[in-house]
C-alpha cells in the first residue's frame, strides 16, 4: 500500500469488538464462493487488524485507471460506458487522493468500499441493457433490476442511515463492518472532474502537495517556514501573483504570521480561510499541530481518545491566532467544511453575539457569499466529453461562452455580472491546461443557462461537431441539491435549515424526469450526519430523447432549490422564480406572503 495513503488506514482499527469483527469478515467474504474462503479469510484478517477495514486489496485491478474514450468500453449501452468512463476517473490517482482505497478527495469520500465491489460493478455495465437499472446500496451493487428504457441506468445512495444512528461513532463501526460508506459529494456519484472546481483540501502529507504543484496549481512549494514569510513580503511589494504551498502545518504557519505582525506591525494576510476536511476531524481530517504526521497516525488508532483532545487544543490555538489577525484586520472567513463548526465544538471563541444556531464570529463563503448566487439560481455545472479528444472540449467551451454571451444581453444586471464572470473563465479556461483526468469542464451557470448550454452540446453531438457523446453533471453543491444546514442552505432563516425535503425531492425528481443515473447521500462536504446532498448524471448523445431529458430535468433540477430558497424569504429567489414562471407557464409555485408590519406579530403575541 502507497505510503501517502497511510493516514486513512488504520483509522478504524480498534472500532469492531471480536463478534463484530467476525461479522466484518463474514460480509466480506460473502462476495466469494466458498471453495475461496479458506484463502481469502486469512488475507481479509490480516487488513481488518491492520487498516480497520476490508479493501480486498488483492483485486486492485492492474489496468491503468484513467477515463479512457467512451468506445473502448465493452458494453450493450452508451449510458453504461458512461458510467464506467465516470467511475475510473474518479480513481485514477491523478485525479484521486487515495485510489488505492477508493477514495477520490475528501480523505474518505469514496467510490467503492472495496475492489470487489468495483469489478462487479464493471461486470454488470458491461451487460446492462436498455431494460435494467443498477441498484447500488453504499459502494455495494445490489444488482441489476428490470426497467423502462426511460428509467435511470442507476440509481446510488450512500450513507442512507436512520437518523437516530447518523453518529460518527456508527459510521465508523458500520464502515468497518462493510455495510455503509461515505460517498462525499461527487465520488460516491461518480462525478468528480478534479481540481477544476475545488482544489483539494489542506493536507500534511507531502505527496498530495507535490502532485498539484507538478500539475502547474502550485507555482512554488517550500518547507522552510522563514521561506514562506520571505516570498509573501516578495510577492507583496512586487504585486506580483503567487500560489506558494507550505509542506508543514497551517496552525505553525497562523501562529508565524501573527508573530511577524507583534514584531513589526505589518499584516501580511489581508484575506485568509481554512479548506480542512473538518468533516472528518478525528480519523485524518485535521492535523493537530503539536504531534508529526506519523505520530498523529498512530495516536487516532492507538488512543483516539487522546488524540481527540490534542485535535481540539489545536484548534483551539489556531482561532486563536486566526482572532487576533483578524482583529488587526484580516477578513477572515469560512469555506462551509465544518471548521468554525469543529472549532466550536472544541471550545474555541467563534461564536457570534445573538447569532442564530448556523451563524458564527465569521462569514461564511456559502452563507454570506454562494447563498445569494444560489438563489439566483447559478451553481457548478459541468461536463465530461466522453471521447477523452481534447478538441471536443474545445468546441464545448466555445458552445458554453457563445450560448452565455447571447443570452447575456437581455438578462437583469446581477444576473449578467454572473454570466460575465463565467464567461470570462470559460474564455481563459482553456488557456490554462486545467484538465485533470478527463476531459471535463466546469461553471456556474443558473437554470436557463444550463438547458441552453446542454442542448447547444446534444445539437453539437448529433452534427458531428463534438465526436461521442457528453455527460452533463454538477457539483452536489449547488443550488437544490444539498440541504446541509451549515453550508450550502446556511441561509435559510425560517426554521427549515435542518430539513432534508429538498434535496430527497432533487434525487427523485431528477430520476423520473430523465437522469442517467443519481445519487442521494448522508454526509457529503461538512460530515455524517450533517447534511443531504442528491447527484445526477445524464449522457447527451445527440438523440431528440436526450435533449427533451436535459431540458425537463435541468429545469427541474435549479427550479426545486429556488422556489424552496423563495419560500424561506429570500428574495432574490422570489424574483428568479417569478420571472421563471412567466418563461415557462406550466410552473405554478406556492409563493410567500411576507408579513410587512411587525407590530402585527408583537400585538398577537402579547395576547
Amino acid at each position: 500500500v502507497n505510503g501517502l495513503q497511510n493516514y486513512i488506514l488504520a483509522q478504524f482499527v480498534g472500532v469492531l469488538p471480536p463478534r463484530n469483527k467476525s461479522l466484518a469478515l463474514r460480509n466480506a467474504l460473502r462476495y466469494f464462493p466458498p471453495s475461496h474462503h479458506a484463502t481469502l479469510a486469512p488475507e481479509f484478517a490480516q487488513e481488518l487488524r491492520q487498516y480497520g477495514h476490508i479493501y480486498m486489496y488483492r483485486f486492485c485491478p492492474t489496468l491503468r485507471m484513467r477515463a479512457y474514450p467512451i468506445d473502448q468500453y465493452p458494453c450493450h449501452t452508451r449510458q453504461a460506458a458512461a458510467m464506467m468512463l465516470m467511475i475510473m476517473n474518479n480513481l485514477d490517482p491523478a485525479v484521486a487522493q487515495f485510489p488505492q482505497e477508493l477514495v477520490t478527495y475528501g480523505g474518505n469520500g469514496q467510490v467503492f468500499s472495496n475492489w470487489a465491489q468495483f469489478r462487479l460493478v464493471m461486470h454488470y455495465l458491461s451487460e446492462m441493457t436498455e431494460e435494467q437499472t443498477l441498484v447500488m446500496y453504499s459502494g455495494h451493487p445490489m444488482g441489476l433490476f428490470p426497467s423502462l428504457p426511460s428509467s435511470p441506468r442507476a440509481i446510488i445512495t450512500n450513507g442512507m442511515v436512520i437518523p437516530n444512528y447518523s453518529s460518527r461513532d456508527q459510521y465508523e463501526k458500520m464502515f468497518a463492518l462493510g455495510v455503509s460508506m461515505y460517498g462525499q459529494m461527487t465520488a460516491g456519484s461518480y462525478c468528480y472532474i478534479g481540481p477544476q472546481g475545488i482544489v483539494h483540501g489542506t493536507m500534511v502529507d507531502e505527496a498530495p502537495l507535490r502532485k498539484r504543484h507538478e500539475q502547474g496549481w502550485l507555482m512554488e512549494v517550500t518547507s522552510s517556514l522563514d521561506q514562506c514569510i520571505k516570498r509573501i513580503r516578495e510577492a507583496k511589494s512586487a504585486k506580483t501573483p503567487l500560489s506558494l504551498g507550505y509542506h508543514g502545518n497551517v496552525v505553525d504557519l497562523w501562529e508565524r504570521i501573527l508573530l511577524e505582525f507583534e514584531r513589526t506591525g505589518e499584516l501580511l494576510v489581508d484575506l485568509g480561510s481554512d479548506q480542512t476536511s473538518l468533516h472528518n476531524p478525528y480519523n485524518g481530517g485535521y492535523y493537530p499541530v503539536q504531534l508529526s504526521f506519523h505520530q498523529a497516525n498512530q495516536f487516532m488508532s492507538t488512543d483516539p481518545d487522546r488524540f481527540r483532545n490534542v485535535v481540539q487544543e489545536s484548534l483551539r490555538r489556531q482561532i486563536k491566532a486566526i482572532n487576533k489577525l483578524a482583529d488587526a484586520g484580516m477578513h477572515f472567513w469560512d469555506y462551509g467544511n465544518a471548521f468554525l463548526l469543529e472549532a466550536q465544538r472544541a471550545g474555541a471563541e467563534v461564536q457570534k453575539v445573538g447569532g442564530g444556531a448556523t451563524e458564527f464570529r465569521y462569514p461564511s463563503y456559502v452563507q454570506h457569499i454562494m447563498g445569494d448566487i444560489f438563489s439566483l439560481g447559478f451553481g457548478p455545472f459541468r461536463w465530461v466529453c466522453t471521447s477523452g479528444d481534447p478538441r471536443d472540449l474545445a468546441v464545448t467551451d466555445n458552445i458554453a461562452a457563445t450560448v452565455l454571451e447571447e443570452m447575456s444581453a437581455n438578462v437583469p444586471d446581477r444576473v449578467k455580472q454572473q454570466y460575465n464572470d463565467n464567461i470570462h473563465w470559460i474564455r481563459e479556461a482553456g488557456k490554462h491546461k486545467m484538465v485533470v483526468g478527463s476531459q471535463a469542464r466546469i461553471l456556474y451557470s443558473d437554470q436557463k443557462g444550463r438547458v441552453s448550454i446542454a442542448l447547444a452540446i446534444n445539437q453539437a453531438v448529433a452534427d458531428g461537431n463534438v465526436s461521442a457523446p457528453v455527460v452533463i453533471s454538477r457539483d452536489h453543491h449547488d443550488v437544490s441539491g444539498t440541504d446541509s444546514p451549515f453550508r450550502e442552505t446556511s441561509n435559510v432563516y425560517d426554521g427549515s435549515v435542518f430539513c432534508a425535503d429538498m434535496a430527497v425531492q432533487n434525487f427523485v425528481g431528477d430520476a423520473f424526469r430523465g437522469a442517467t443515473w443519481v445519487a442521494l447521500h448522508n454526509g457529503g462536504g461538512v460530515g455524517w450526519g450533517e447534511v443531504i446532498n442528491g447527484g445526477f448524471g445524464l449522457v447527451l448523445d445527440g438523440s431528440d430523447e436526450a435533449a427533451k431529458r436535459a431540458r425537463l430535468m435541468l429545469n427541474w433540477d435549479v427550479s426545486n432549490g429556488v422556489a424552496r430558497r423563495c419560500w424561506s424569504g429570500n428574495s432574490n429567489a422570489y424574483e428568479t422564480i417569478q420571472r421563471t414562471m412567466e418563461e415557462n407557464r406550466q410552473l405554478h409555485v406556492t409563493m410567500p406572503f411576507p408579513v410587512q408590519d411587525e407590530h402585527v406579530l408583537d400585538r398577537a403575541l402579547q395576547g
